[in-house]
């Protein structure tokens, strides 16, 4: 006889609550998950997941309510337990990890204190039993230093780091189920790596059942043993991970997997017969040295980026990759003129700009458009979205009255969105038309160059393919050159005409795509490329990559101006060389170049 399940939802109904006829968000779902147990649920956005996800709590978004269906957790049921009960339920018996560390701890405390927190104010542990159970979770998720890493601060520790001790807390309890909603969707992919597997092999060592919600199958792959897939609240399929993504049965899981599994990164080979006609420069980068913190008197900055040589060519896009902490998100503001640079200089076709965007004209300001990652606090919730267009429309085009009205149909259409979108609010749509008015509002600039951060990183598989084609149309329709920021390497795949690679705030290599991608030539490079998770099962018994190392690298990726700043997580580190003369400049041909000690290539990880 087996087990019963340590969390089991039966015929599971959620709809809205409010005035008018009640919408069913959950129809009809049920799954059970066992001890030890990963269950994924994956979907686009708008399926149900997190609000299904939640539901295990006990609870729901304003607005919903649960109609009908069972909850039980160890056999007891959820729904019928008293206020006290569900409250006592919450954080100790299931445990919910959310997906922005960052904003989930308190800046004013150590974050040793806020890990201990929950456990000694519900009477599940002494101060000192909760110390011991901290240490011995810090060490089994991998962190560094687990005696002494409680006494730092959440700005102290990387974004990987937060993660894995939001799960110590999370964990602190030994609850029966953990929920974790998108855990790693901010996280590169070299960081990711690490904290799939200690996320992992802790839930197993616990025996905690676990519900994982994503909309990466690459990631739920190296974590889940059973998938559920929901569309529209419904469950289309539901089995084990092998069967799911060998042999899925339903229409919409095969969506799924085509539009995530597209832009295979190791198969991308290069083009040998790639036109080598250079195209005109659109925007010429030039930047020696950029520093946060260096205004007033007597003060220096810290600096974040040197010597970053780049062009962006007429209708190209060029796509940017690189780890948290790699310059990338500094180099748009520096280009924005966001951030003047300390020295060095940013031209526009054959104009320099001022380094500063108060000193450049109106011209120069429409030329450049930043389109920013999180389109829900980027655009006003309170101004419709006619305004919120209408008003670059009226600023940078003088368009006012019927003429405007006219354009903005026309720039709704470019982003592919009805022309009755404009009389709605920005929190009447869902993520990707969101993220589509973003774009809208920067394109009504008539731009000549966008710079795009991180457009895709929140969105899911399917949204974001449809957003990375919608950039191709525009590149192509309207002949603007777009900048493309993102630590997602296969969405560059699919996307760029060229890449460029940074890491501590420098260039280290840059090519065509295929080239870069194809064949790395630099050894970081092929640590990132290595990185991408494949929808394999098994990959991630494959990886050797050390997180410690890697994360101790990042939070020091600071260039101190002598050698390769790459040298201390270098494979190939020469110590007489690597150490203390800066790298070369290292040409493969075809524009296809890096700075390294190597004189030729060397293999790559992916042969």
């Amino acid at each position: 006889m087996s087990a019963a399940p340590a969390f089991e939802a039966r015929n599971l109904v959620i709809e809205t609550d409010g005035p008018g006829p009640p919408t069913r968000i959950v129809k009809d779902v049920s799954f059970s998950v066992g001890r030890g147990e990963v269950v994924a649920l994956i979907g686009e956005s708008g399926s149900g997941k997190t609000t299904l996800a939640l539901s295990a709590l006990g609870y729901t978004k304003p607005g919903l309510r649960i109609a009908s269906g069972e909850l039980t957790l160890a056999g007891e049921s959820i729904l019928r337990m008293a206020p006290l009960a569900l409250r006592d339920l919450r954080g100790r018996r299931v445990a919910y990890l959310a997906q922005s560390a960052a904003a989930a701890f308190n800046p004013a405390m150590t974050v040793g204190e806020q890990v201990l927190e929950t456990s000694v104010l519900v009477g599940v542990l002494t101060p000192e039993e909760a110390r011991v159970r901290a240490v011995e979770l810090f060490r089994g998720l991998d962190l560094p230093e687990p005696e002494t890493i409680g006494q730092r601060y959440p700005h102290q520790l990387s974004g990987g780091q937060l993660q894995r001790l939001m799960a110590s807390m999370a964990l602190m309890c030994r609850p029966d189920l953990l929920v974790l909603d998108e855990p790693t969707t901010a996280l590169d992919v070299t960081t990711q790596l690490g904290v799939l597997r200690s996320f992992r092999n802790q839930i197993r060592q616990e025996g905690t059942a676990a519900i994982y919600v994503s909309h990466d199958l690459a990631v739920v792959a190296q974590v889940a043993d059973r998938v559920v897939v929901l569309y529209g609240g419904e469950v289309m399929e539901e089995g084990p991970i092998g069967q799911i993504l060998s042999a899925p049965r339903h229409d919409y899981t095969r969506r799924l997997i085509a539009a995530a599994s597209s832009t295979p990164v190791a198969s991308t080979l290069p083009d040998e017969s790639a036109d080598e006609t250079r195209a005109q420069v659109a925007l010429h980068v030039d930047i020696r040295s950029a520093a946060y913190g260096g205004r007033g008197l007597g003060r220096r900055g810290k600096e974040v980026l040197s010597d970053v040589h780049l062009d962006i060519r007429d209708r190209e896009i060029l796509g940017v990759i690189g780890e948290s902490g790699s310059g990338k998100s500094t180099l748009a503001r520096v280009v924005a003129g966001l951030l003047p640079p300390s020295s060095g200089e940013v031209l526009l076709g054959d104009d320099a700009l001022p380094g500063a965007i108060e000193a450049r004209g109106r011209d120069s300001q429409r030329a450049i458009q930043f389109v920013f990652q999180m389109a829900d606090t980027a655009l006003n919730p309170k101004q419709k979205i006619r305004e919120i267009i209408g008003r670059p429309l009226a600023f940078y085009g003088g368009l006012t009255g019927r003429a405007r009205d006219e354009r903005l149909k026309e720039i709704l259409a470019s982003v592919e969105l009805p022309e009755a979108f404009a009389e709605r609010y920005p929190g009447e749509l869902s993520g990707g038309q969101k993220q589509r008015v973003n774009l809208a509002r920067a394109l009504a600039a008539n731009p000549k160059v966008l710079l795009c951060d991180e457009v895709t990183s929140a969105l899911d598989t399917i949204v974001a393919a449809n957003i990375t084609e919608l950039l191709r149309n525009l590149k192509d329709r309207l002949g603007v050159s777009i900048l493309f920021i993102t630590h997602d390497i296969s969405r560059v795949a699919s996307l760029a005409d060229r890449v460029v690679v940074m890491y501590s705030g420098r260039v280290v290599e840059q090519g065509r795509c295929a080239d870069v991608l194809g064949r790395p030539g630099h050894p970081y490079s092929q640590l990132l490329i290595s990185s991408v998770p494949a929808m394999d099962p098994r990959w991630l018994e494959t990886q050797d990559v050390s997180i410690d190392e890697a994360e101790a690298a990042i939070s020091a990726a600071r260039f101190s101006g002598h050698g390769c700043p790459f040298a201390g997580r270098c494979r190939h580190t020469i110590e007489s060389l690597c150490w203390d003369v800066a790298p070369p400049l290292v040409r493969f041909g075809g524009g296809h170049e890096a700075y390294c000690h190597l004189v030729e290539p060397r293999s790559s990880l992916l042969d």
